[in-house]
């Protein structure tokens, strides 16, 4: 029912126009290209603001013929190198145990080099479009691939939204489905949705390069080599003189020549002209040092006259940059991972993280973990340590030793009420469905069998490989807690309480 102040939502509650009206404007954008005065407002589509294609007035296809080279494509090559060389897995966080697995099923069919490969173009060029080729599995539907598309195929709208240039879709370009999209974008902003291109620092230390190689390569056919100068009398003809200079460029190419007896030869090397050529040379390196800083963030380890503290502080800063370029991967690999998720799971199913990390970092937590929960007693089994570790059979002794050789396991039940609800309030409801069903069942069924405090804190370790010490013995607290309710609720069941 509605009248024409507003609208009455309910038999006791009414809205007034003017209150939705305020709360829509809420929700809608003030500032947009729309309603600017910007020039670019007022076409269909959104050109790339970066300042070397619009002065060159071509797109970005220019940057892709930086990487002939030499100089622009080893760094390249070095930057996705260093991203390659990263240890890569799926974690599972707070996603469901099913979830998780499912999602590291599909990845592994999935050639993630080579889409690694691609996905790292994007800080070349400021974005790189993937579409993702989804195909049934059974019930389900997942991409059987990741494929990157050239960038100068998309561009975006006045709403940044992302659109092929199609040929059958005019100069605004045919809107992207987000589900079939996913792009890995460099330092993109509201401004600039196409990111910003490294190679766009290149352009002109790379044009200067090769026009300074070329005049440097002339002076050195004009200069480097020493002039030959012939003598003739002077009443000589013009046949003899020809002779003369024929026999001088043969001198040249073979360092021999025949020459009339009344005619000398004088060699005469090109003097005061090394200060002309370190001009050329120092553009060519100061070329060199722009491009070594635009794509490795530094220039020491490319130059000869770099020291060893140099040459690693220069490293140092390259770490910051392939972390960077590492995130902008993760970033378009979990969009993925998050879609496929949303059409087989739900929206609200949390979705496992696939993440890139240097090895030795995690190795050393991971070690001072494992070392802190074997000092408390706990007693891991050689399973895990071949999997954690990457040992193989033989490399460790796999008869246990007797849990008496431990020491006292440090974790004690408490037995008052207080302390039993603060460890069942600790885990969700959630958490009590989906975890304690899938990987803290054979916990608790080990604490009700009587095993070691020990033994079953190593089991609770391997089924949470992601806690500290101080967690896993706070969770097996809990679980103590957890075994000791439910075998009171079964004996009671079983009396007929």
């Amino acid at each position: 029912m509605s009248n024409s102040k507003g609208l009455w939502v309910s038999a006791t509650e009414f809205v007034s126009f003017a209150e939705m009206k305020q709360k829509k404007s809420l929700t809608d954008h003030i500032a947009s290209r729309g309603r600017s005065f910007d020039a670019q407002a007022l076409g269909m589509y959104l050109p790339n603001p970066d300042p070397i294609l619009k002065a060159q007035g071509k797109d970005i296809k220019v940057y892709r013929d930086l990487r002939s080279a030499a100089l622009v494509g080893g760094n390249i090559r070095r930057r996705k190198a260093a991203v390659l060389a990263l240890e890569r897995g799926l974690k599972r966080g707070q996603a469901p145990v099913r979830v998780e697995r499912f999602v590291r099923d599909w990845l592994a069919d999935l050639d993630m080099d080579r889409i690694l490969r691609e996905l790292l173009d994007a800080p070349l060029f400021g974005y790189q479009p993937v579409e993702l080729m989804w195909r049934p599995v059974g019930l389900h539907l997942v991409p059987e691939d990741l494929l990157g598309k050239p960038a100068e195929w998309f561009l975006y709208d006045q709403d940044n939204n992302l659109r092929f240039r199609a040929r059958d879709a005019g100069i605004q370009g045919e809107l992207c489905d987000p589900q079939r999209f996913v792009v890995a974008r460099q330092d993109a902003t509201y401004n600039n949705p196409y990111g910003f291109a490294d190679l766009s620092m290149c352009f002109w230390p790379v044009v200067f390069m090769k026009g300074g190689l070329k005049f440097w390569v002339q002076f050195t056919e004009k200069y480097g080599s020493p002039w030959l100068i012939g003598k003739h009398p002077r009443g000589a003809a013009t046949k003899e003189t020809d002779d003369l200079l024929d026999s001088l460029e043969a001198m040249v190419q073979d360092a021999v020549a025949v020459i009339p007896d009344d005619s000398s030869v004088e060699i005469k090397e090109a003097a005061g002209k090394s200060g002309s050529a370190e001009v050329y040379r120092e553009l060519l390196m100061y070329c060199r040092s722009e491009i070594n800083v635009a794509l490795l963030g530094q220039n020491q380890t490319t130059e000869a006259t770099s020291t060893r503290a140099s040459a690693q502080a220069g490293l140092d800063v390259t770490d910051d940059i392939r972390d960077g370029d590492a995130s902008l991967a993760m970033a378009a690999i979990n969009a993925g991972v998050r879609l496929v998720v949303d059409l087989n799971f739900g929206e609200s199913v949390a979705a496992p993280v696939y993440e890139l990390w240097e090895q030795d970092q995690i190795d050393k937590t991971l070690a001072e973990r494992d070392k802190s929960l074997t000092d408390s007693g706990v007693q891991f089994t050689p399973t895990y340590w071949k999997r954690t570790y990457n040992l193989q059979d033989g490399d460790i002794v796999e008869d246990s030793p007797p849990a008496a050789e431990f020491a006292e396991p440090t974790v004690r039940p408490l037995l008052d009420q207080h302390a039993l609800d603060q460890a069942i309030d600790g885990l969700s409801a959630e958490q009590l469905q989906e975890q304690a069903m899938e990987a803290l069942r054979p916990v608790i069924e080990a604490l009700q069998n009587g095993a070691d405090e020990a033994e079953v804190l190593g089991l609770l370790a391997e089924t949470s490989p992601d806690l500290d010490a101080k967690a896993l013995q706070e969770q097996l607290a809990r679980l103590i807690f957890i075994a000791d309710v439910w075998g009171r609720l079964s004996a009671a069941a079983d009396r007929g309480d």
